[in-house]
């Protein structure tokens, strides 16, 4: 069209001052209010407060070169949305004292139309806070429920092209981009445009026309806030940009505004665009310009913003935006369109088109052994343990092995996420993701032509081969003399021979679709099937495809293992997340899923040294090897791990018995105490877990685990209050209170002839969220339990074994002497293994109840675990790494806390910590759906973290023991980001 950047551009307003503004209001529409400016880049905008209406109005003072005809089609189109989606939100017109929806007022002899609007509830995403996919799903929906139902609309053709229709983006890129002051930034902005226009006008006959919105963007989208605190689409506002367009474009729209916020990668708007397909099916071409708009919308965004601000530089709104808009073009700049195209079709689950690779003639490398080895660098792979994976150099180990055990060739594989590019204690993904294959040799192979193609030199030891849009792509290679850049190669010529590297001899192979014909050797897998449609394998080119290696890591998509776990696995075993990684790798407090992506264990309480430890493999290895049975055969493993385990506990709790888990000593424990007094009544502790076998079950009095738990009691479980000083009746100095309120709970059970069998409770309050018990409590409930004739069980599951980093039994900090210990958990370290330790006289009563066994509990490899567990716990001092790190992470958390207001209280002590969530520090309103919408969060960020106590509202702490600080500073750094910029 050939219009210049004065034509596409609208000339800023004159401004109105809110009192002159009130006075038009009240002359056009006879209403009278409070006005308050909300901003524009090009109109008048006021949001109208009336007193008696719950939500008041708009009154907007439209730009004169808006035509009234377009102001008409703009209520047409907000009452038809309104017809058909009566849910939404929208700016409904109210009608002047002529009775029309448009009216004309004048400022300085000017005349402007003007209308008055609904005010629709609920809030605009105006920040860059981040998007939940939840979020960006609704904004998805919303924007396809939009087009649907403006489908068949017919509005007056505007007198002027619109600036914001897409079709006319990259004419008003080329008139605005000269005016940006900075030009080198306007020249990859016109390159961006011109590049994603090609790819657009290829396809743009056959794209559906039809009236939209034009706008359905964050800033116009109008939310209600969940309980999460989430913000969720319900209304849309400002009609302005109302066109006939591509009907894609609506949603090129919305997923252009999911880019600026904090977080987001392209990998973001796929939620929106599974919703939008979902409602307003994508057909045809759709799906191939969708990412071109939304790069051709990002440079709209930028010409136009950087030209509203030099033109009109007091409005604060043009000029606020101005980071968001190119942060938003340089995402979508920053992945080729046809890998986007080609995930798009995956999200959807249309097969991405995609021709074979052209016939190969003859092999790649011709004297290549006809069995290489083949590598396996995934995260299941034998070859990658002890945390080997972690090197740098770790891919070079592999390979070396591999030729030096006889072979002349390993062969990588393509399409494998590999454990080898996993980072660690890192928020972002890692590019694990292989796009090409490597070949290592031990003598340099002549390299061949598979098919006729264009040689290109690329690199000094780099080749690319390229025939019918396809590029072969050859790293280390010693090209031939004969080839020459530019020229053609015949099937099977030596394009060179593989170059050195080291010791060896490594070619590098990718194919690529690209236009640019160049990808990265490894990318983030968020966007796998776009990448692999784009670079397929060419391990055929190599092989014959009878040779082919077959990947051992898991092909199936993780959601179709959760629907398999979910039909054999019964569901009360529930699962950690909505959507849970897959996990098939561990290493001291990190854990690995299928694709490579590393997580910071924050809450294992069960891995005390932490994941895969090989002193622990190696002994469980050799014992396994020699003998494994149970405890009625004699040896002596298991009478070390007894005096090992009394050895640590006060002078006469000195006879151990072994069992398979918490619950099961928790159990025995009973039966211990019961069998020793002859009596059955047993007072525990409100909101404590203490297994699932019938006794440890009856005595959980944890809503968060049994909903029904106290209404489902049995009659000889007593409880006493929740010792809680921060959110219990008694606070802060005043908890001294709980201990003598339990002694007279066990007082009273005497008095009413039904003294207790025991007292039983954690020594630091674990279920709570790692709080320490008021001091003094034990001492005084432990009095009145042993004056009652009862004996007093320490439930040491979580808290034993040196977590709390001043002490290795959490009774000890209470300055008290249980009469029996309950301990699994860590004395495994995922191993099935606990214990009971009591006084010989209470171990022997249990004769009367029968004898005792546990199959695996003091087994022979069991045995060697719990030693192996201790030797470690002491000689990598990590009862006193708990202490220091422990310490170092409380204090930054308690910084935290001064930052955020969410944050109530941090509890705890060495590496058995609790954040806990309130939404008023004066109610203590729990913020429940805030914590698991945090958790999500964290995950998202690399971090594994989950709610606990009755309430769900404070982050579970209890890594493994080995926690660097380092991991912990990650940990802190993570949620101070998700408390900042949202979950």
């Amino acid at each position: 069209m050939g219009i210049s950047s004065a034509e596409w551009l609208v000339a800023p307003m004159v401004a109105i001052e809110e009192e002159r503004a009130a006075a038009l209001l009240t002359e056009r529409f006879g209403i009278e209010g409070t006005l308050e400016d909300l901003g524009s880049n090009h109109d008048r905008n006021f949001r109208v407060r009336t007193g008696l209406d719950e939500h008041g109005y708009v009154f907007k003072v439209f730009n004169p070169v808006i035509d009234r005809a377009v102001l008409r089609a703009q209520s047409e189109a907000t009452e038809r949305l309104a017809r058909a989606l009566p849910e939404l939100r929208l700016p409904r017109a109210r009608v002047g004292v002529d009775g029309e929806h448009i009216q004309t007022v004048s400022v300085d002899g000017q005349d402007y139309d003007c209308q008055l609007l609904d005010y629709v509830p609920g809030e605009p995403i105006m920040d860059s806070r981040y998007l939940a996919p939840r979020v960006v799903a609704r904004m998805g929906e919303l924007a396809g429920r939009i087009t649907a139902g403006l489908e068949g609309l017919d509005i007056p053709t505007p007198d002027r092209p619109m600036l914001w229709d897409l079709r006319n983006a990259l004419e008003v890129v080329e008139a605005l981009a000269p005016h940006m002051v900075d030009q080198r930034r306007a020249e990859r902005v016109l390159r961006a445009a011109r590049a994603a226009q090609q790819l657009v006008e290829r396809r743009a006959a056959r794209l559906p026309v039809q009236v939209i919105h034009g706008d359905v963007a964050d800033n116009n989208v109008v939310c209600r806030t969940d309980p999460d605190g989430r913000p969720i689409p319900v209304g849309l506002i400002d009609f302005g940009d109302l066109t006939h367009s591509w009907a894609v474009a609506e949603l090129a729209v919305a997923c252009t505004s999911v880019l600026h916020h904090h977080g987001a990668t392209p990998a973001s708007v796929l939620p929106a665009v599974r919703a939008f397909h979902a409602v307003r099916p994508l057909v045809g071409d759709e799906l191939d310009v969708l990412w071109p708009l939304i790069v051709l919308r990002g440079c709209v965004l930028v010409v136009c913003g950087q030209h509203a601000a030099l033109q009109d530089p007091g409005n604060g709104y043009a000029t606020a935006a101005l980071d968001r808009e190119w942060a938003m073009f340089e995402a979508g700049a920053s992945v080729p369109a046809e890998v986007m195209a080609a995930h798009f079709r995956q999200v959807i689950g249309e097969p991405a088109p995609h021709s074979d690779p052209p016939t190969s003639s003859h092999p790649l490398l011709p004297e290549l052994p006809s069995e290489p080895t083949v590598l396996d660098l995934s995260v299941t792979s034998d070859a990658l343990h002890g945390g080997g994976w972690l090197d740098p150099d770790a891919e070079s180990a592999v390979v070396a092995r591999a030729l030096a055990s006889g072979g002349t060739a390993v062969l990588t594989r393509h399409g494998e996420c590999r454990l080898t590019r996993t980072r660690v204690d890192n928020t972002e993904e890692s590019a694990t993701l292989a796009l090409g294959v490597e070949v290592h040799l031990t003598s340099p192979l002549a390299v061949h032509a598979p098919w006729v193609g264009t040689v290109t030199r690329h690199a000094e030891h780099g080749v690319t081969l390229t025939a019918g849009g396809l590029h072969l792509v050859l790293d280390g290679i010693n090209p031939a003399v004969a080839v020459i850049d530019g020229g053609e190669a015949v099937s099977g010529q030596q394009l060179g021979t593989v170059a050195a590297q080291g010791s060896w001899y490594r070619l590098d192979v990718q194919l690529s679709r690209l236009g640019t014909g160049f990808a990265p050797r490894f990318t983030p897998p968020g966007l796998d099937a776009g990448w692999l449609t784009m670079c397929p394998d060419p391990t055929g080119l190599i092989l014959p495809r009878a040779d082919r290696p077959v990947a051992d890591t898991p092909t199936e998509p993780e959601s179709v293992l959760l629907e398999r776990r979910v039909r054999s696995f019964a569901t009360v075993q529930e699962h950690y997340f909505e959507t849970p990684p897959q996990i098939e790798r561990g290493w001291q407090h990190h854990l690995v899923d299928t694709r490579g992506r590393g997580y910071l264990d924050m809450l294992n309480n069960v891995t005390v040294l932490g994941h895969g430890h090989p002193r622990l493999v190696e002994a469980v290895h050799r014992q396994w090897q020699r003998l494994n049975t149970n405890s009625r055969f004699h040896y002596a493993s298991v009478v070390e791990l007894s005096e090992r385990l009394s050895a640590l506990l006060p002078d006469g709790l000195d006879t151990v018995f072994l069992v398979n888990s918490g619950s099961e000593a928790v159990d025995l424990a009973l039966r211990l105490a019961w069998a020793t007094t002859g009596r059955r009544d047993v007072v525990a502790v409100e909101e404590a877990y203490h297994g699932w076998t019938y006794a440890g079950d009856a005595i959980s009095t944890s809503t968060a685990d049994n909903p029904n738990a106290l209404a489902t009691r049995p009659a000889w479980v007593h409880t006493v209050p929740t010792p809680n000083s921060y959110r219990g009746p008694h606070r802060g100095p005043e908890a001294h209170l709980y201990g003598p309120e339990a002694a007279a709970v066990i007082a009273d059970l005497v008095r009413s002839g039904r003294p207790p069998a025991a007292f039983v409770c954690e020594p630091y309050y674990g279920n709570a969220g790692g709080m320490a018990l008021p001091d003094g409590y034990l001492e005084q409930v432990y009095a009145a339990t042993r004056e009652s004739g009862g004996l007093c069980i320490a439930d040491e599951v979580q808290v034993g074994y040196g977590r709390l980093g001043s002490h290795f039994w959490g009774f000890e900090q209470q300055g008290v002497e249980p009469d029996i210990v309950a301990v699994a958990k860590a004395m495994g370290n995922g191993h099935p293994l606990g214990a009971v330790i009591t006084r010989r006289e209470i171990a022997d009563a249990y004769r009367s109840q029968g004898y005792f066994f546990s199959s695996a509990g003091g087994s022979p490899v069991s045995s060697v675990v719990g030693l192996t567990v201790l030797d470690v716990l002491r000689d990598e001092g990590l009862q006193d790494n708990a202490r220091t790190v422990g310490a170092h992470l409380r204090t930054r958390l308690l910084r935290l806390a001064d930052k955020h207001p969410l944050i109530g209280a941090v509890h705890g002590s060495g590496l058995y910590l609790g954040v806990e969530f309130v939404r008023d520090h004066e109610t203590r309103e729990p913020a429940t759906e805030e914590t698991a919408a945090i958790c999500e969060r964290l995950r998202e960020l690399g971090v594994l973290m989950q709610p606990t106590s009755d309430r769900m509202c404070v982050l579970k702490i209890k890594p493994p023991l080995c926690l660097t600080t380092t991991s912990a500073d990650v940990f802190v750094d993570a949620l101070d980001d998700v408390l900042t910029h949202g979950w």
